[in-house]
C-alpha cells in the first residue's frame, strides 16, 4: 500500500510539472489582451481611416457616381423642359416671366450632336455645380438661336463628360438646338485649340455657337478647347444678357471653380472625423472586422458628400 501511494504522489508530481495544454496556452494569452494603442497612434489611425475613405469616395464620386448624378439630372431636366416647351412657357431669354433672373440650372435649350450621339438639356449659368446636371449657357451671351454669339459649356470627363469627344468633329457637321423661340440648326467651321486664332468676324444678323471643354487627358485640365458653328437660316432676336464678359462672375468663367457652397465641404468633413474617430473607438472594443463592417457604409457616404463639394472647387470645364 504505501508503494502505491508513493506511486500515486509521483504521478501527481509529474502532472502538475507538465506543460498546459495548447488550448490552455492561447486562452491565457487571449486573456492578456493586445497592449492598447497610444493617443498618438490612434490619431495617426483615425488619419489614416479618413485620408483612405476620400481616396475611396474621389475615385468612386469621378468613375461612377458623377454619370449616375448627371443622367439622373437630365432625365428630370428633360421632363421639365418638355412640359415648358409644350405649355408656351420655355424661357427665351435672361429672365422669367416675373422679369428676375433665371436661376442657375434652370433648363433653357435641348443640343444635338448626332455624329458624337450627344443629346443633353442645356441650363442656365456655367458654375463648377451647374455643370453637374449638364451643358450650361454663358450668361454673358444671347440664348442659341439668337443673334450673336451664344456660348455654351459642358464637362470632359466628370459627370458625363457631355462634350468629351467634340475634339472629332469635323467641318460640316450638324449641331442642332432647340429653344423656345424653334429648332436651329448650326453647323461646324472648326475646332479651335487653346491660344488658336478666332473664326472669322460674324455676320450682321446672324448666330454662332461655340461649345467649350477642357483640353488635355480627362481629369487633368491643360486649357480650353472651342468648337465653333454658325447657323444655317436666319437668327432670331432676344434680350440682351445681364452681364458682359467684364462683370460675368469668375465662378461662372472657364475652368473656374466654385466655393460658394465651402460650409457644406467642412460641415461634411467634421462628420467625416466623427465618423472616423468612432470607427477607431470600435476597431480597439470590437475588432477590426465588426468596426469596418458597421462603419464602412456611413464612412462610404459621407466621404461621397464630401467629394461632391470638394469637385465644386475644381475647375468647371473638368
Amino acid at each position: 500500500i504505501p508503494l502505491r501511494l508513493v506511486g500515486s504522489e509521483m504521478c501527481i508530481r509529474d502532472r502538475s510539472s507538465a506543460p498546459p495544454a495548447t488550448g490552455e496556452v492561447t486562452r491565457a494569452a487571449a486573456g492578456q489582451g493586445v497592449p492598447p494603442l497610444s493617443p498618438k497612434l490612434q490619431l495617426i489611425r483615425a488619419v489614416l481611416v479618413l485620408v483612405c475613405v476620400l481616396a475611396i469616395a474621389m475615385v468612386l464620386e469621378a468613375a461612377v457616381v458623377s454619370g449616375v448624378q448627371h443622367a439622373a439630372d437630365q432625365g428630370q431636366l428633360f421632363n421639365r423642359y418638355r412640359a415648358a416647351v409644350a405649355n408656351g412657357v420655355a424661357p427665351i431669354g435672361p429672365t422669367d416671366s416675373n422679369n428676375r433672373p433665371l436661376a442657375l440650372g434652370t433648363p433653357i435649350a435641348h443640343i444635338d450632336i448626332p455624329s458624337l450621339d450627344v443629346h443633353e438639356v442645356i441650363v442656365e449659368g456655367t458654375t463648377s455645380g451647374t455643370l453637374f446636371s449638364g451643358p450650361g449657357h454663358r450668361r454673358d451671351t444671347p440664348f442659341p438661336g439668337q443673334v450673336g454669339w451664344s456660348v455654351v459649356f459642358g464637362r470632359r470627363a466628370a459627370f458625363g463628360g457631355p462634350l468629351g469627344d467634340i475634339s472629332s468633329l469635323k467641318p460640316g457637321a450638324v449641331i442642332t438646338v432647340t429653344t423656345g423661340q424653334g429648332e436651329f440648326s448650326y453647323q461646324v467651321i472648326g475646332v479651335r485649340p487653346e491660344g488658336a486664332p478666332l473664326p472669322p468676324a460674324l455676320a450682321k444678323n446672324s448666330s454662332r455657337l461655340t461649345l467649350a471643354t477642357a483640353a488635355g487627358t480627362a481629369f487633368m485640365p491643360s486649357g480650353v478647347l472651342r468648337v465653333d458653328a454658325d447657323l444655317q437660316g436666319a437668327a432670331v432676336g432676344g434680350a440682351t444678357p445681364l452681364f458682359t464678359a467684364a462683370s460675368l462672375p469668375k465662378r461662372e468663367r472657364e475652368l473656374a471653380g466654385d466655393s460658394s457652397t465651402l460650409w457644406a465641404l467642412a460641415l461634411w468633413l467634421q462628420f467625416l472625423i466623427v465618423g472616423a474617430v468612432c470607427l477607431v473607438w470600435a476597431w480597439n472594443r470590437w475588432g477590426k472586422a465588426q468596426a469596418w463592417v458597421v462603419f464602412f457604409p456611413l464612412l462610404l457616404l459621407l466621404g461621397l458628400a464630401a467629394s461632391g463639394e470638394v469637385f465644386r472647387l475644381l475647375p468647371n470645364l473638368m
